[in-house]
């Protein structure tokens, strides 16, 4: 077999790595991304540096300052352990907490794009009519964001794929169970197994340049509908 069970099983650890991501990402980015897109405080670039920090931050920083408080020893291994868990470093769920802070700037940033570009106006409109915040907000920005909420998704997603240094320093290479694609290859490399490296690399080749060419067919749709 080109591809063996424990590639297959590093695949499946992966989409499901990063769809969970992708959707607890979308769950808190959306209200986040909102509120960035229409506050006037004027300390709002500080969070929007936090938030950005990931595109700049080497992994391995990243990874080493979540291994460090994911650990046995540190807030959230030892909030962890004292709910009746167990240290988060090396586990699945470690692995979806580094993703989503890292992933976390290519979600906010197209929601909150799209979100400042609605402008007032539909707003203001739907304001007289007597909608409600919240009904402006799912009647009026959901719906007109829907290019945003598309390359926020795609982006999340392809992003955690592609991961390699934070879920290795976070999740070490534990085939079944923190071992994703990335590190899948890199381990055959490492073996001089490249035929199996490269069907592997080739898939998510294909994989993440058949995701962004949705993302630009559909905003080049929606623009071409706009005007």
């Amino acid at each position: 077999m080109i591809l063996s069970d424990a590639d297959i099983t590093a695949l499946l650890i992966t989409l499901k790595l990063a769809g969970l991501t992708t959707l607890i990402l979308l769950l808190l980015g959306t209200p986040l991304a909102w509120w960035l897109a229409r506050s006037k405080w004027r300390f709002k670039f500080v969070l929007e540096a936090l938030i950005a920090l990931p595109l700049v931050l080497p992994p391995t920083v990243l990874g080493f300052y979540l291994l460090i408080s994911l650990g046995p020893n540190g807030p959230l291994g030892s909030l962890s352990k004292a709910l009746g868990g167990s240290s988060l470093a090396f586990t699945f769920t470690g692995l979806v907490i580094g993703s989503v802070l890292y992933s976390l700037p290519f979600v906010i940033q197209p929601l909150q794009n799209a979100f400042a570009a609605i402008g007032d106006r539909p707003l203001e409109v739907a304001a007289t009519l007597r909608a409600s915040p919240l009904d402006r907000f799912f009647s009026i920005a959901v719906p007109l964001a829907r290019p945003g909420f598309l390359t926020a998704a795609v982006l999340g997603f392809a992003h955690t794929i592609g991961e390699f240094g934070v879920v290795l320093m976070i999740g070490g290479n534990i085939p079944g169970k923190t071992q994703v694609l990335s590190i899948a290859i890199y381990d055959h490399v490492e073996a001089l197994e490249y035929t199996q490296a490269h069907w592997l690399s080739a898939g998510l080749l294909l994989l993440a340049f058949l995701m962004l060419l949705l993302v630009y067919a559909v905003n080049r749709r929606f623009g071409m509908v706009q005007r």
